[in-house]
């Protein structure tokens, strides 16, 4: 039988495999906030600390830039913002993360940073000049909900700690969202590599047991918007379309796809594997509207394309 399925895949290969993917980098730009009292000055350094060195190990095509402490002021973060501006290009794709504390007034989301804070509005008209079409915002601060409708937008999901701005107590959400990015347990799907979706599953999970592990009423509930035109929510739906550009961003790789992003001979090979899972993550959501047979006919072909590239990529 192994003899069959590998004699078939020889066949098929020259037909069914994809042309390679395009060569995209990652720019992930990571600010650690004003902590105001020393044990959030810690952890809030921490976190984007252990951010900063899993980013940089999960392959080479990440630019990874980190704010903490003194540098994390508002004239860095434009200046860090201005770069990945310059350097970023349409298919590359673009993660700002912002640990800290966060306050609203009930207009205006701002980040507290050492001397002058920085809006929501401010950030989004930075973000905006990037030209990467796939976009993450990560905001783990208190009152983080209050920023998602200055930062959405078409291409851009938002991540929030809070669901509101009235959420204003320091959160925990950051701290899962790291751990998420070490532990193999997160990537529910077992691709080796781990998306925004998967990461914000974990993350809000690991959140809300923190709060019932300690006989706490839980302050803050995480939510997304990754369709640039609906309120925010709390789980992924394929009818609706929420989760589906959080499952199509990677944020880092486990085991096999980690060291194949470190092994220069696999690295095309890997890109073509989750462009793959990219398209299929797509044609799940475009599922409802899709007559049965195309669907099946569709996905059918994209996993004998994806199952051909996952054996050129095993050892």
């Amino acid at each position: 039988m192994k003899r069959f399925a590998a004699s078939l895949i020889g066949l098929l290969a020259p037909l069914l495999v994809c042309a390679p993917a395009a060569h995209a980098a990652t720019f992930y730009v990571t600010v650690a906030g004003l902590g105001g009292e020393p044990d959030y000055v810690q952890e809030f350094t921490s976190e984007a600390t252990e951010l900063d060195k899993l980013l940089k190990a999960s392959g080479p095509d990440n630019h990874v830039q980190t704010l903490t402490g003194n540098q994390a002021t508002r004239a860095h973060v434009e200046e860090v913002l201005a770069q990945v501006a310059r350097e970023a290009k349409p298919e590359d794709a673009f993660v700002l993360t912002l640990i800290g504390h966060g306050s609203f007034d009930g207009v205006e989301y701002k980040f507290n940073l050492p001397g002058p804070d920085i809006s929501a509005a401010q950030l989004a008209a930075l973000c905006d000049r990037i030209a990467a079409t796939r976009q993450l915002v990560v905001n783990t601060t208190s009152c983080s909900g209050g920023s998602i409708g200055a930062l959405e937008r078409n291409g851009r999901a938002v991540v929030s700690a809070t669901k509101s701005g009235t959420e204003k107590n320091a959160t925990v959400f950051a701290r899962y969202w790291v751990d998420a990015l070490q532990d193999p347990a997160a990537d529910t799907d077992k691709s080796d590599s781990l998306s925004a979706l998967e990461a914000f599953e974990y993350a809000d999970r690991k959140t809300a047991e923190f709060y019932q592990s300690q006989k706490r009423l839980a302050t803050e509930h995480a939510v997304f918007d990754d369709t640039g035109r609906q309120p925010p929510v709390r789980t992924a739906s394929l009818s609706t379309g929420e989760g589906r550009l959080l499952a199509q961003l990677t944020i880092v790789r486990f085991g096999e796809a980690r060291r194949a992003a470190l092994d220069p001979a696999k690295q095309a090979l890997l890109a073509q594997k989750e462009d793959l899972e990219r398209q299929i993550d797509a044609l799940k959501y475009q599922k409802a509207a899709m007559a049965q047979a195309d669907y099946e006919q569709q996905l059918k072909a994209l996993l004998i394309k994806l199952a051909i590239v996952q054996a050129k990529l095993e050892p």
